[in-house]
């Protein structure tokens, strides 16, 4: 067995070791320790007495990288980012001790706390995080304080939606809008209404052109970080192009201008797929928010000093809100485990070390949906344009937005009967802005139906007819969308197998009763495509007509 190791970043040679300067034991009034997703000294205002001065502990865990099989883009965005981040903190006069372990979080914190004694911190929003912790928070080797990150209480979530399902986000939504008062004027919604949800549903023609992503620029401690990914975790999926992360505070302000700019066109499509541009008016900026370099609130403030159209900021700010929505969820039912819903057994087939959830060996899974992940979420070799479109921007990017989340990776996924929680492991491995509180929601409640109607009234399953609609990925694929495409059998085949856990869901019924009128050669032949579509991509086969 390796033997452990806890070390200063002065122990390690190269640019980030000669740009932050070793801590040498200069008196300090207290330590407060920022994780991998704390990265923003707002956290400590409500922390650090007056006239005290606090050091900053920040930790690297090559355990905590292996864990998973994570995107080459999203573990060098959190190094690179991390490191940045210590290098400014010292710039601010602040001593920062920077530890890096094969170990865990809890290794590194035992070393400072037998040296120093406690350490404050911060409320993490990792549950993983949190169960790891415990016994460090137990014995007071750990404090945590109030997370300063979050743009609501829980407490208008739990007055306005309860703590126990069915959770619904509209009430939610409307509380928010009234404590915060974002797009209101004297108590009411501007503009007559709280959503503008039926303008933001447009495919996009062509015009306007979106912006082109910023492409950052490379220094010293982006390429030593761009090796030590190439060496140390040079087997994990996906493509490694520091170009495209912001990892200093200056990045930042470029990726928030970017955000910006694409404002005005945001909430009209904000719904469409297109092979000519993988973000559209996206703003791209979900990965900075969840590592907290950019406030939630300070984005609010730039979105809401926009001159965007009411739609497109509205849309927005209710993206945000979903955000807040999704992680009062997953903490009031501690990662689902309160939830009285369908459990199967844990099913992870890729290179996740088998204690990620040692406390949990089942899973929501209301549809008992058990057929694994295809390896074609790592290749994007299926077939069909619109899935291999999407996959090829996870693994070249580490990023879709959210539709081509939802209604083509999950879609396809609940129509194949993957199991929930391979799709969701995938996610959460495969995205930079995946962390459990934030993925899990979207996958296990939203993504598919695996909560049942905790979160949602109905799964969000469609045929090609809504991806031919909504995107151009029809256009050059070898499948007819009305012809030959076999997504809408899947969907018919869909709703056949589940009939019975939809009887009597209202929202369900037009599609129940639609499938009721179908024929039983049309079933059938719904049934053998997807036969021949699960078998196919269980053998890594492509699918051609």
């Amino acid at each position: 067995m390796e033997e452990l190791a806890v070390s200063t970043h002065a122990s390690s040679i190269g640019s980030f070791s000669s740009s932050l300067l070793p801590y040498e034991d200069t008196p300090v009034d207290g330590w407060l320790w920022l994780s991998y997703d704390q990265l923003n000294l707002r956290f400590i205002e409500n922390i650090e007495p007056i006239s005290s001065v606090y050091g900053i502990i920040l930790i690297e865990s090559s355990a905590k990288g292996n864990k998973r099989p994570y995107h080459k883009q999203k573990l060098a965005l959190l190094l690179s980012s991390q490191r940045h981040f210590a290098v400014e903190v010292q710039a601010t006069g602040r001593p920062v001790r920077y530890l890096m372990t094969n170990g865990t979080y809890e290794d590194a914190l035992n070393e400072h706390v037998a040296r120093y004694g406690p350490v404050q911190a911060v409320a993490h929003a990792e549950l993983e995080l949190r169960n790891e912790l415990k016994p460090l928070i137990q014995n007071k080797s750990v404090i945590i304080h109030e997370h300063v990150g979050w743009l609501t209480k829980s407490s208008w979530f739990e007055q306005s939606v309860g703590s126990q399902p069915p959770f619904r986000m509209d009430r939610f939504y409307r509380r928010v809008r009234h404590e915060t008062g974002w797009l209101m004027e004297m108590g009411k919604p501007i503009g007559g209404k709280y959503s503008f949800d039926s303008e933001n549903r447009f495919p996009w023609k062509g015009d306007p052109l979106p912006p082109e992503p910023p492409s950052y620029d490379s220094d010293e401690i982006d390429l030593e970080v761009e090796h030590l990914i190439n060496t140390e975790y040079g087997s994990h999926p996906g493509v490694l192009d520091m170009t495209q992360l912001p990892t200093t505070a200056d990045d930042v302000e470029t990726a928030l201008a970017f955000g910006m700019k694409c404002m005005p066109w945001f909430g009209r499509y904000e719904d469409a797929m297109t092979d000519k541009s993988r973000g559209l008016f996206h703003s791209r900026l979900a990965a900075l928010l969840n590592l907290h370099r950019l406030m939630p609130n300070e984005l609010v403030q730039a979105v809401l000093e926009t001159d965007a159209p009411l739609n497109s900021t509205e849309g927005f700010l209710r993206q945000l809100i979903w955000r807040e929505y999704v992680h009062h969820i997953h903490e009031i039912t501690n990662g689902f485990r309160t939830l009285d819903v369908q459990r199967t057994p844990s099913n992870r087939t890729f290179s996740w070390m088998s204690e990620a959830m040692p406390d949990v060996d089942e899973h929501p899974n209301h549809l008992r949906q058990m057929n694994p992940l295809p390896e074609v979420y790592w290749r994007g070799d299926s077939g069909l344009q619109c899935l291999d479109s999407s996959v090829k921007s996870v693994m070249e990017e580490g990023w879709t937005h959210h539709i081509p989340r939802l209604m083509v990776l999950s879609n396809i996924g609940n129509l194949l009967d993957i199991n929930p929680r391979e799709l969701t492991d995938w996610f959460h491995a495969a995205f930079v802005d995946a962390y459990d509180w934030v993925v899990e929601p979207n996958v296990l409640g939203m993504g598919t139906f695996a909560l049942g109607d905790a979160m949602m009234t109905k799964p969000y399953v469609a045929g090609s007819a809504y991806i031919n609609r909504m995107s151009d990925h029809c256009k050059s694929c070898a499948f007819h969308p009305k012809k030959t495409c076999p997504i809408t059998r899947l969907y018919w085949a869909y709703l056949d197998r589940h009939a019975p856990s939809f009887e009597g869901n209202f929202r369900m019924k037009m599609a129940m009763n639609n499938l009721k009128r179908r024929s039983e050669e049309e079933k059938t032949k719904d049934k053998l495509a997807f036969e021949w579509v699960s078998h196919a991509l269980a053998q890594n086969e492509k699918l051609i007509i």
